[in-house]
């Protein structure tokens, strides 16, 4: 039986199990909303711009492991996902983007809401495709998902001209997909493993380095057994936290530009360092010159395009973080050598004596909120077990500094591209996934007004997350860093005409709250996280010059950290 294009892609979206996608309607894609209405096996939500759709498929994807779906159309609706697309691309996330395009005899001409979408997205994509015959629709969806969700994961583009989805064909849909160009590494080569194996149990003073690729290849486990079977110091990237459990005493915290001293000093005197499913971003790097200077180095990743793309590594091992890891386990049990209980006993004495400085202090004495207290009584609170998503700013190092994250998928954040209005969307996306958990976004003024209008979307479709707005009044790490570089010249940092919160909020029906005295934090936390069938936004009136350290300046290196 033939079918119109638009029901060809709404069918490719059951047969790869899709159950919600994210989107908002126009002219180029009328035909598949249509359709999708006619049906109820995948649900459509309904944002209030494109940017909410792309960061709450985002969100659905990291919090559950499976693709975001996102569906606009032509013209601005495209190029109003780019920022959410780029987001994606940026931390290595799941996502197939549909977006429609003009009539295929139209397209090149200028016509009405018609952009290049294939051309503009071609930079923060893993891959994208323009369907000009509905005789490929079914097979660029089946690659669309395929790319997207195997190798290092990444979002793709399926722009779709408004005649594709009328005309008629034959629906057949592959039950599995080979392409000759794109063959993704797996197990990684034995003999580098077994080279690795050999440096790392010669290691005397040895650091695990983890990214954001251990928390997507679902290896956290493994990983996990890894550490343990070492017993080596471990940090994680902002991206990777919850791969190893934050409560853990052989975790050293998070490392880099807001990490803690005894996670960047480790790395800074390190002699052997693991890196894995790390990409050396220079948030963690720091002065490339100045980084870990006296260490060998093994880097485990699954794109070879990553492997010493900043950095010099010793032993390189292209493949998924899951399989070298179960080979290099396998190897260390086997092998007769074991690593250097004295040596080792020795560097951890250093490390605890870097901890001891308490690099995460503060005034708890101070009469006004002070934000890493919200963060500390919200992890209280929520015992720890809370999903939670970020805007972009100081609450994010405060969130990633002080909620300690023991299982992977809950820290869910804007890491590579750095994305404003991005917490509210991506909270949305994680709780339509998991209704049942708890999800909380905290947020800052300037970045909650980004995308503001999605807790609209929030009421229709009943998803009570809770807002923790962190409001110091400022963009905040911009007046952090005029303060520090730019002599106190607060250059349009300062938000001269803040909305109330609390009315705000009520007036898109969710529940508000202004919270100005430390002694009311706690009480508030726990009056929002009991109200389970409402969006409670709690307006934390912070301290306006509380800075995040500790903080490595530009051009420094990772052992010439600013404590205070």
């Amino acid at each position: 039986m033939e079918l119109t294009g638009a029901e060809i892609l709404v069918r490719c979206l059951k047969e790869e199990g899709v159950k919600h996608v994210f989107g908002y309607p126009g002219g180029a894609v009328l035909n598949i909303y249509d359709t999708l209405n006619a049906q109820d096996d995948v649900d459509h939500i309904l944002v209030r711009h494109e940017q909410g759709a792309t960061h709450a498929a985002d969100g659905y994807a990291r919090a559950t492991g499976k693709p975001g779906v996102v569906l606009v159309t032509s013209g601005p609706g495209a190029t109003n996902a780019v920022t959410g697309i780029a987001t994606a691309f940026m931390d290595s996330i799941p996502m197939v983007i549909i977006t429609g395009q003009v009539p295929t005899h139209a397209i090149g001409s200028d016509a009405f809401q018609e952009v290049d979408a294939v051309g503009i997205t071609r930079p923060c994509v893993k891959h994208n495709f323009l369907v000009k015959d509905i005789k490929d629709l079914a097979l660029t969806m089946k690659k669309a998902f395929h790319v997207a969700t195997t190798g290092r994961p990444g979002p793709v583009v399926v722009d779709v001209p408004k005649d594709v989805t009328t005309d008629r064909y034959a629906f057949e849909y592959p039950k599995k997909i080979e392409m000759r160009s794109y063959k993704p590494a797996s197990k990684g080569h034995t003999g580098q493993v077994r080279k690795a194996m050999d440096m790392i149990l010669a290691a005397r003073k040895p650091m695990i380095y983890s990214g954001g690729g251990v928390v997507l290849d679902k290896s956290h486990e493994v990983f996990t057994e890894f550490c343990r079977l070492l017993g080596y110091p471990v940090t994680n990237t902002l991206m990777g936290l919850g791969a190893f459990p934050g409560t853990d005493p052989q975790f050293v915290g998070m490392l880099g530009m807001h990490g803690t001293y005894e996670a960047n000093m480790g790395m800074h005197h390190c002699d052997v360092l693991i890196a894995i499913g790390a990409r050396f971003d220079d948030r963690v790097t720091g002065n490339i010159e100045k980084f870990c200077p006296h260490a060998q180095i093994v880097h485990i990743d699954i794109d070879p395009s990553s492997i010493a793309k900043t950095v010099k590594v010793d032993v390189p091992i292209v493949g998924a973080v899951g399989p070298v890891l179960r080979q290099l386990n396998r190897m260390i049990r086997e092998s007769e050598r074991k690593p250097d209980e004295k040596a080792l006993a020795e560097w951890w004495k250093q490390i605890e004596e870097w901890r001891a400085t308490d690099c995460l202090r503060y005034d708890r004495a101070s009469k006004r909120i002070k934000p890493q207290y919200v963060m500390e009584e919200l992890y209280r609170v929520t015992g720890g077990k809370a999903y939670v998503t970020s805007d972009v700013g100081q609450h994010q190092m405060w969130a990633a500094q002080f909620y300690k994250f023991d299982l992977p998928n809950r820290w869910i954040n804007s890491g590579g591209l750095g994305t404003m209005g991005f917490g509210l969307p991506a909270a949305l996306g994680v709780k339509l996934a998991l209704p049942d958990e708890e999800v909380v976004c905290v947020t800052g003024e300037a970045s909650i007004i980004m995308c503001i209008q999605e807790l609209s979307t929030a009421l229709q479709y009943g998803l009570p997350v809770k807002v923790v707005n962190l409001n110091n009044g400022y963009m905040g790490m911009v007046r952090q860093w005029q303060e520090f570089f730019y002599q106190k010249r607060y250059a349009m940092s300062y938000m001269e005409a803040l909305p109330d919160f609390v009315k705000l909020a009520e007036s898109f029906g969710h529940v508000g709250m202004k919270i100005e005295k430390p002694g009311d934090v706690t009480g508030a936390l726990e009056e929002a996280m009991a109200m389970k069938d409402r969006l409670v936004f709690m307006d934390f009136i912070t301290d306006p010059e509380e800075n995040v350290y500790p903080m490595i300046p530009a051009g420094a290196g990772q052992n010439e950290m600013i404590l205070v």
